[in-house]
């Protein structure tokens, strides 16, 4: 069983891989010094060690995203949930300072709200997930404006600035909190029921249901947990900026997340889900937006070369296309 898990895996991750690969030659080849490392007070610095930094808001959120989408399901909402979570943090620091661990507690606990909110509204109420994460992508943003006043808070606090600037073992501290909720993920897929629910779930939610898996609560804890990471990833760019920028924290990152998740494998159907192959997704966009930035392609056609390169790799990934490539290919 282990090893068809692994064969399936690697099948949905070789062409985001090659994708990858090529993307880093080409940097090697044509962009100076683009793997060359620096060790500065004990912490490692370079470009690929800053992609994996600037990419963890992504990572995170594709972690959540990937569990939710492997029920059949959508959450359009995470970024509004980054802004709600990163303003609460930079109120209470700059108000009432109750102590970093309860500004954290805080914020991560109103994330937290947002996603038993959108677990319920899908779960219980059986609301269309793009219509029900819709709602808190609207009204969240404007809830996290209200919780700033429509200002950008600044503040001033070493420790809560370490969760977004600190380092761990001498790497970003961003990449271990990523390393934690990625093991949490495999170990929720891999060693606990969960994963076939989920999975299950998003196969055949009738079939399910019958079968005795409480779907409803299936749906509230995906969609939880997907809040949850989406207040980590908050908190992430928050602190890294020391400031709460409730208008752009986290904006449309959700669709990166969504993009990661499908380049990574998972359907969006639902079904089998592959949290790696999320990572790598997320990997690769960080990678091409770091490459075009720094070969000072124009701002206006960044997006332009992003999609086209998410497209290939998307076709590739197409069984349907590959044969009739190769149909066409036999035939000439």
């Amino acid at each position: 069983m282990t090893r068809v898990f692994r064969t399936v895996t690697w099948r949905k991750l070789q062409w985001p891989l090659l994708a990858l690969a090529l993307v880093l030659l080409f940097n090697l080849a044509f962009t100076k010094d683009f793997f060359e490392f620096t060790v500065r007070d004990g912490r490692l610095y370079g470009s690929v060690v800053d992609i994996f930094n600037r990419a963890a808001p992504v990572m995170l959120l594709a972690l959540g995203m990937t569990l939710v989408i492997a029920t059949g399901g959508v959450d359009l909402s995470v970024g509004a949930v980054m802004a709600i979570s990163g303003a609460t943090a930079a109120l209470l620091i700059t108000k009432a300072d109750p102590g970093v661990p309860a500004v954290i507690a805080a914020s991560l606990g109103i994330a937290l709200v947002a996603g038993i909110w959108n677990g319920i509204l899908v779960g219980v109420f059986q609301v269309p997930p793009i219509v029900a994460t819709l709602i808190l992508m609207v009204s969240g943003r404007g809830i996290a404006q209200l919780l700033t006043g429509g200002q950008i808070i600044t503040f001033q606090n070493r420790a809560l600035e370490f969760i977004g600037r600190g380092s761990f073992l001498g790497l970003p501290f961003t990449m271990t909190l990523v390393l934690l909720v990625f093991l949490i993920v495999v170990f929720l897929q891999t060693k606990t029921a969960a994963g076939l629910f989920i999975e299950s779930t998003g196969d055949n939610e009738t079939a399910s249901r019958y079968a005795g898996v409480n779907t409803r609560a299936v749906k509230l804890m995906v969609y939880s947990f997907c809040a949850l990471c989406a207040g980590i990833a908050g908190l992430i760019v928050t602190t890294n900026i020391a400031a709460a920028d409730a208008n752009n924290a986290g904006l449309w990152l959700e669709l990166d997340a969504i993009l990661a998740t499908v380049i990574g494998g998972t359907a969006l159907t639902g079904g089998r889900f592959y949290p790696l192959g999320s990572i790598v997704g997320a990997i690769l966009i960080q990678t091409l937006t770091t490459t075009i930035l720094t070969k000072g392609v124009p701002v206006e056609f960044t997006l332009v070369v992003k999609a086209v390169v998410i497209i290939a790799v998307c076709l590739l990934q197409s069984e349907e296309f590959r044969k009739l490539v190769w149909r066409r290919k036999v035939a000439a």
